[in-house]
């Protein structure tokens, strides 16, 4: 049996899935890997294409008819939120550069910017990987920006208006969830594939020299303690379990989805 699987390049997910999609889980089926930005697997698994699929936690909604949210594997933690960032010429009434409609980074700016009453005149989505250059060179007035840019985005000559991230958790007092693993309804038992994931990040934490090639291939010309230090955030207790702080946070989360 060959299953489908999804996920982005980023270094918390290679480190996350390299034992799962590389046979070292016993008792796993193998795997054909996707590898897509997150905004690309919010829309695709719409049409149920995948058997796993890493997507962000605001896009639940519209995904948990065809889908079951599993209690592993994604990226949930503290310190770890988005960054809107702007080139010094402040965000109100400005465009801002988004990574995607249904990325929690856009829900939190949203839910940010009606409490804060700072506004954009405008929000564009636009591939992540052009965000930072974009606000850099004065297409945008602000750009909001995941996972990587915590630790580049002073190469920019950029500036953090606010971590979304640092504005959740002290509003709510909950760690942000960012992305979700997700099993496809019929096609996947949801109890078998979460103990995978689980024996995959065990694995992963266990021996990282493991994972350490297939991580670095796929990190997009990322220094490797970039990768370190991106890994390490986003790769956490919460990964191996939500547990009872993690559940709250999504509830609370999928509540504002809808308020």
């Amino acid at each position: 049996m060959s299953l489908s699987i999804a996920f982005s390049p980023c270094p918390n997910d290679t480190f996350v899935f390299h034992a799962l999609v590389h046979g070292l889980v016993p008792g796993a089926p193998s795997f054909d890997v996707t590898f897509a930005d997150v905004d690309v697997t919010n829309t695709s698994a719409l049409d149920g294409r995948f058997d796993l699929v890493k997507v962000s936690y605001a896009a639940l909604p519209w995904l948990l008819d065809t889908y079951e949210l599993l209690p592993c594997g994604g990226a949930l933690g503290r310190g770890c939120g988005p960054l809107l960032l702007t080139n010094g010429q402040g965000f109100h009434d400005g465009v801002v550069a988004v990574p995607g409609e249904r990325t929690t980074a856009y829900l939190l700016m949203r839910l940010w910017a009606q409490q804060s009453g700072q506004v954009p005149r405008e929000v564009v989505v636009v591939p992540f990987h052009e965000i930072m250059p974009g606000v850099a060179a004065g297409r945008f007035d602000a750009g909001l920006v995941i996972h990587e840019a915590r630790f580049t985005y002073q190469r920019y000559g950029l500036t953090q208006l606010v971590d979304l991230g640092e504005w959740w958790e002290t509003d709510t007092g909950l760690p942000i969830p960012l992305g979700a693993i997700l099993a496809k309804r019929g096609a996947v038992d949801p109890v078998e594939a979460a103990e995978w994931i689980r024996q995959s990040v065990r694995t992963a934490w266990a021996d990282p020299s493991l994972s350490r090639d297939y991580v670095l291939s796929h990190a997009q010309e990322m220094e490797p303690e970039v990768v370190d230090a991106h890994i390490a955030l986003y790769v956490n207790e919460f990964t191996e379990n939500l547990g009872p702080d993690g559940e709250r946070a999504v509830a609370a989360l999928l509540k504002a989805t809808t308020a």
